[in-house]
């Protein structure tokens, strides 16, 4: 039976990202074959709904989603917004465990983020006093799983695991050590410490190269990872993936739609483009097209920078670019 990649072209300047990394695909797994759904702005447009049940059908029976960023001023204040499809997507797919890479010379941190818990998920409301609260709410199972995660992450790579909580004030932080130490013994061979969120931030902004993989809860998570993305090239370069036990990932750039250059033809894609390596390596179990897909976008933005970079290279010049460099890094009977 043939894999199927979902490719959810998304809004703003997202299907032109989504172009290229359907090219990319195409290249490196031409036994593949990819369906375009739509997701986001699109997709209330065409059906009134964020995440249509089409969509959602066919995610669930994909091997791996490829999404492109969702989002349009038009609804930043309505009832139904494009962002409520994507939550509720990474919802139905369980994909608890966001990986956010971020490298640059001797900076190689991998920061694994819990995705459906806590305060975004928590209880939320508004009191008869006008009380607004959000709850951060995590159950042991949820923690166990994205800490398993972590450590096997970090066993692959140098070793090292941080755990990055708020133990000091925060009663699911207190949690979240216990776990990481009741785990810790099943992984002898990574070294592993515990580091106060503020004081993360801190070290990661001054001396990222020290790190290996960090995992944490959801909202530190999300801001960790920004952060590492601002010291390692900034968000329109980043990549992410969001991985399930049992069902398909869901592989992203984490930057936004940028509905103020779509059509113009100068997007960036290496974020997508980053993104569809890391679907290649944890979506379809190969390593070695990923790292390649990850090189040649590496080298292409050297040679053939967009504006954003500084550069004058359109968004099918950077593609092709780094498609020709695949050629070079030993790919040529699929160039």
């Amino acid at each position: 039976m043939t894999d199927i990649v979902v490719l959810l072209p998304g809004d703003g300047v997202g299907p032109e990202v989504a172009y290229e990394a359907r090219l990319a695909l195409q290249l490196l797994a031409p036994d593949v074959e990819i369906e375009e759904h739509l997701l986001g702005a699109a997709a209330i447009r065409a059906t009134g709904s964020p995440l249509p049940d089409e969509t959602l059908a066919a995610c669930r029976t994909a091997v791996a989603v490829l999404k492109a960023p969702i989002g349009d001023p038009e609804f930043d204040a309505a009832d139904v917004r494009p962002e409520q499809g994507m939550l509720r997507l990474r919802a139905e797919l369980d994909t608890y465990a966001n990986l956010r890479p971020a490298v640059l010379g001797d900076v190689d941190v991998l920061i694994v983020r819990e995705l459906v818990g806590g305060l975004y998920f928590g209880a939320r409301g508004t009191r008869e006093d006008g009380t607004v609260f959000d709850t951060c709410e995590y159950h042991p199972r949820q923690v166990e799983r994205i800490v398993r995660r972590g450590f096997a992450l970090a066993a692959g790579r140098r070793g090292y695991l941080l755990s990055v909580d708020k133990a000091n004030v925060l009663e699911t932080s207190r949690l979240w050590r216990r776990i990481v130490d009741e785990v810790a013994p099943e992984f002898p061979s990574v070294r592993v410490e515990h580091m106060l969120v503020d004081n993360c931030a801190m070290q990661l902004a001054t001396g990222p190269e020290r790190f290996d993989v960090l995992v944490t809860e959801n909202m530190f998570g999300d801001i960790l990872s920004d952060l590492a993305a601002a010291v390692t090239g900034g968000l329109g370069l980043a990549p992410s993936a969001c991985l399930s036990d049992l069902g398909p990932g869901i592989f992203e750039p984490v930057h936004g739609s940028a509905p103020d250059i779509a059509g113009q033809g100068i997007a960036n894609p290496a974020a997508m483009l980053r993104s569809t390596a890391l679907l290649l390596e944890h979506g379809l179990g190969r390593l070695d097209d990923g790292r390649a897909l990850a090189r040649a976008v590496d080298e292409g933005l050297a040679l053939a920078p967009t504006p954003d970079l500084g550069g004058t290279a359109t968004t099918a010049e950077l593609g092709a670019a780094i498609r020709a460099q695949l050629a070079v890094d030993g790919f040529p009977a699929r160039a």
